[in-house]
């Protein structure tokens, strides 16, 4: 189930799914530590009935406040005559995740309310040895484990503290969890627990005739009783409607702060491109690591998650943000990988939040061989990054704090790690970590790279340097031609595949053969270039009516049974997205410009009502698949609307406006 809303601050991260269920709330690391155990629950009691909001009596609708972090939530059912309103926040600046809820009564006779909020918490992921316990100093129920404490409270307009509360079991034996006392409209007032616990709290409301009243609901992350209790004590002295306010103004302010003219784009894609970078921002780590995704669904057919940094999301990631006028977290993710990559100049797999090694499937013993198990487009492209953010941000200072081991080591190891007799890099793995070979988007990666890398050192004149990297780079790039290029479909090849110990050419055509004109290798308007992308459009365009570009030939990965010829695998947003990257970068006129407009607008027809952007979706029901939001689809959208914004620009300064009759533009059967 993907998840509809994420709020976040850096530290605490909480999400819910379209059920308004809060599904995941992460501390203190964006992604890192998942303390929910199930999907909490919220509830309403009225007229001597209970009604969970997840149930199907209850129609909702899951969006956000314009152009922020807040959350705007209508929940209404007609059988009980109540509608919610809920706004949903986390500080910008504190660990508090903050409800704001507007019960109105839908009845013309005055009525009496009670709101149940309900914590299945599995503190540091793990269901035992937690404490639930209601706190009579604060009247609020704590949840604790070692350096991991959880505070929940209540208040109204008039007043604050939780009344009624149950601590108890969850889920062992016939122990289905306090939210089944809830039920009956009383709680147990059982004031602790230990072990696999859960909790409910409630707040009561009086409703005039067909009016409304508000209550507000908290929760304070922290790693002690007293960082929990100085969190609960500031938003009582604050209020909780200052709060709320105060952090909608600051993310509105913060989306906006460049002033930048969209009268190019439509309305439709202007929104979302905010929504994209604000919840880009919402996955970014305070310690400069951007993750994949904050679902946690996908653990149940994954056997783990997506909350990880892989060193090649997290630089197209930064890249995108840092073109919209966002370096700060490009800078934080640089030096966040300054202090992870290894003293040997390469990346491993992947990395969690805090910089720790993530768990990985990529062996370091093969066939009765060592062998490196990375992804060697992983180490290429932050060096990619950083000389792009060097040229935008001009901070020379920066570079050279991380010149060494950003810049230097990395070089070193792509020259040495490379086939002396093929002048390509030696094996490693793709960018869909499936399979082992030479790539041509890691070929494009590490060309990349050298020039990024020759550039920086132009910066210290090292002169030698600067001509070793190049002279590399352009070895490497007419290896490409000689090893990778298919002269009889006029394309390049996905890459050369280990089988048997041996190198054999791969034909499958593979939507990440973008990389050669994205990266610089190839002019787009090249040959190489046309014919690639024209057999990525004709092959991998999904003949369905929901439309999309699959990753390559016959994927597998979350594909459904029996789909028919028709369907190469799931379309995936960003691979939709290259072609609009194309459409961009050898366009000559603004004409030539609509086609990637036309498939912004059809990742726009893929969002969540909220706006939130999954990996890929189904072919046939344009249905989300896998993790919901994807930062990376989120990214790419970025990345496209940057580019069109600037080729208009460049186009319109030159004078070419008309579409140019010499040059058609090659355009997908569909863009339903």
């Amino acid at each position: 189930m993907p998840r509809d809303l994420l709020i976040g601050n850096g530290s605490l991260v909480v999400a819910f799914d379209s059920k308004y269920r809060l599904a995941d709330i992460y501390f203190p690391h964006v992604g890192q530590e998942n303390h929910s155990g199930s999907p909490f629950r919220f509830g309403v009691w009225v007229d001597g009935k209970l009604s969970w909001v997840e149930s199907d009596g209850w129609q909702r609708t899951l969006t956000y406040l314009r152009e922020t972090l807040v959350t705007d939530v209508d929940c209404q059912n007609d059988d009980v005559g109540i509608r919610l309103r809920c706004y949903d926040v986390v500080d910008a600046d504190a660990n508090i995740y903050l409800r704001k809820i507007v019960v109105r009564n839908l009845r013309s006779e005055a009525r009496d309310v009670k709101l149940f909020f309900h914590h299945d918490l599995n503190l540091y992921g793990s269901a035992s040895s937690d404490t639930a316990m209601f706190d009579p100093e604060s009247r609020s129920v704590i949840h604790y484990k070692a350096k991991r404490y959880f505070l929940m409270n209540v208040a109204t307009e008039d007043a604050h503290g939780v009344d009624e509360y149950a601590c108890g079991r969850s889920g062992i034996g016939d122990s289905e969890g306090t939210w089944r006392d809830a039920e009956d409209g009383k709680l147990s007032m059982n004031a602790i627990q230990q072990g696999a616990v859960d909790s409910t709290i409630s707040v009561s409301l009086s409703l005039e005739p067909n009016g409304s009243a508000t209550a507000f609901y908290w929760i304070c992350a922290g790693v002690r009783y007293g960082d929990v209790r100085e969190l609960d004590t500031k938003i009582i002295d604050e209020n909780p409607s200052r709060i709320l306010a105060r952090t909608a103004s600051l993310w509105y302010t913060w989306v906006n702060k460049s002033g930048e003219d969209f009268r190019d784009l439509p309305e439709e894609i202007i929104e979302l491109y905010r929504r994209s970078i604000l919840t880009i921002r919402a996955h970014c780590d305070r310690d400069g690591g951007i993750v994949a995704a904050c679902d946690s669904d996908i653990e149940w057919g994954h056997n783990d998650h997506y909350s990880y940094v892989w060193p090649r999301d997290a630089a197209f990631v930064s890249d995108a943000v840092d073109r919209a006028g966002f370096p700060t977290i490009a800078r934080q993710f640089l030096t966040y990988a300054n202090d992870t990559i290894s003293n040997s100049g390469y990346f491993l797999h992947k990395y969690t939040p805090d910089g720790s090694l993530a768990p990985s499937w990529n062996p370091w013993f093969r066939n009765g061989q060592k062998q490196l198990p990375i992804q060697e487009d992983e180490t290429a492209l932050v060096i990619w990054l950083l000389a792009r953010h060097y040229d935008r941000n001009r901070d020379l200072d920066f570079v050279r704090a991380v010149y060494k081991r950003l810049v230097l080591q990395p070089a070193e190891f792509m020259i040495a790690f490379r086939d002396p007799k093929t002048g390509l890099p030696l094996p490693s793995f793709d960018i869909w970590e499936e399979r082992q070979g030479v790539f041509t988007f890691t070929c494009a990666a590490v060309c990349a790279a050298l020039h990024a890398a020759g550039d920086l050192a132009n910066l210290f004149n090292e002169q030698d340097r600067r001509e070793r990297y190049l002279s590399v780079a352009a070895e490497l790039r007419d290896a490409m031609v000689r090893h990778l290029w298919i002269e009889d479909e006029g394309r390049f090849a996905r890459g050369l595949v280990v089988q048997d110990g041996k190198l054999q050419l791969d034909r499958t055509i593979d939507a990440s053969s973008f990389a050669t004109f994205y990266l610089g290798v190839f002019a787009a308007e090249s040959a190489m270039v046309e014919g690639t992308m024209r057999a990525i459009r004709d092959k991998l365009w999904i003949q369905t009516e929901v439309g999309g570009v699959a990753r390559y030939e016959n994927d597998s990965y979350q594909r459904l049974a029996d789909v028919g010829s028709n369907v190469s695998g799931n379309p995936w947003l960003i691979c939709t997205l290259w072609l609009a990257e194309h459409a961009i970068a050898r366009a000559t006129s603004v004409a030539e410009l609509q086609s990637a407009l036309d498939l912004l607008r059809w990742v726009r027809s893929k969002a969540r009502p909220s706006l939130m952007l999954p990996e890929q979706i189904h072919p046939f029901t344009g249905a989300p698949l896998s993790v919901a939001p994807f930062t990376w689809s989120h990214a790419q959208v970025v990345s496209v609307v940057r580019g069109y914004l600037e080729t208009v620009r460049v186009l319109r300064h030159a004078g070419m406006e008309e579409k140019t009759a010499e040059k058609p533009v090659d355009k997908p059967k569909s863009f339903t």
